[in-house]
């Protein structure tokens, strides 16, 4: 398969919905919540991709760019932007959608950068079928 449809089966796409539980005194999404979301939806595009022992070794930038209010749709789409011989970036971006009209914007994006590991816990190649 080629790189270019490996990258595009392993896009990941997940929607939440913003309660009052994940909120701060603002009533928006607290960002430790939303980089928790990121990286697992990182994780999981990461995985799919290698379909290897993959860990997060570290979210390289994420921009806060609009607040996400409660009562709102997110989504979390995430897509494998780089890719090395032990290691891969995945970009993750929040689209917040409001829940009765259809009204999207981007609300934040980040990078997150993985490395594939074997039995030892030490990085191994991605293999690259």
């Amino acid at each position: 398969m080629s790189l270019e449809k490996r990258i595009e089966n392993s896009i990941t796409r997940v929607f939440k919905a913003v309660f009052p539980n994940t909120t701060n005194h603002y009533d928006t999404l607290f960002g430790g919540t939303a980089m928790q979301l990121m990286d697992e939806v990182a994780f999981i595009t990461a995985t799919r991709f290698s379909r290897q022992k993959m860990v997060t070794v570290s979210s390289d930038k994420i921009d806060f760019n609009k607040p996400i209010p409660h009562g709102t749709i997110v989504e979390l789409i995430g897509k494998v932007t780089y890719l090395g011989n032990t290691s891969l970036k995945v970009r993750v971006e929040i689209f917040i959608e409001q829940m009765y009209d259809d009204t999207r914007e981007k609300a934040v994006t980040g990078e997150f950068t993985f490395v594939a590991i074997g039995e030892d816990k030490s990085a191994v190649k991605i293999i690259s079928n």
